[in-house]
């Protein structure tokens, strides 16, 4: 059965940030909702591009050795594997992200903020 989903309802479903919840799949790839705000840890994915959609909020992506961009609500960008890089949410932000399934939020870092295990919404 096909069932049509809420962005508002979704991201209502959780309060937790940088806990990404999966929202669907597709293929090999999920879409995923985040609740951003801080600074995350630098980081790379070795085979995993990453594509971050801003629905509220501002983010801002930080690059090593390039310049930052600032993404407001309806742009996006796509981070590609290899490219070490750090979201920073000054202010709470609402992200949909879209990704392999085998991309761990961390990347190549295991720390207190890998969720090995996501949960679904």
């Amino acid at each position: 059965m096909i069932v049509k989903e809420s962005l508002a309802t979704g991201f209502a479903a959780f309060q937790e940030t940088w806990s990404p919840r999966v929202a669907g799949d597709i293929n090999d790839m999920q879409i995923k909702l985040a609740k951003l705000e801080g600074a995350f840890v630098w980081h790379s994915h070795d085979e995993e591009d990453e594509l971050f959609l801003v629905v509220s909020g501002r983010l801002r992506m930080e690059f090593r050795g390039q310049e930052a961009q600032v993404l407001e609500p309806g742009e996006f960008i796509i981070v590609p594997h290899g490219t070490e890089h750090r979201p920073v949410a000054e202010e709470p932000c609402e992200v949909v992200l879209l990704e392999p399934k085998s991309t761990l939020n961390t990347g190549n870092i295991v720390n207190e903020r890998t969720v090995k295990r996501l949960k679904r919404l």
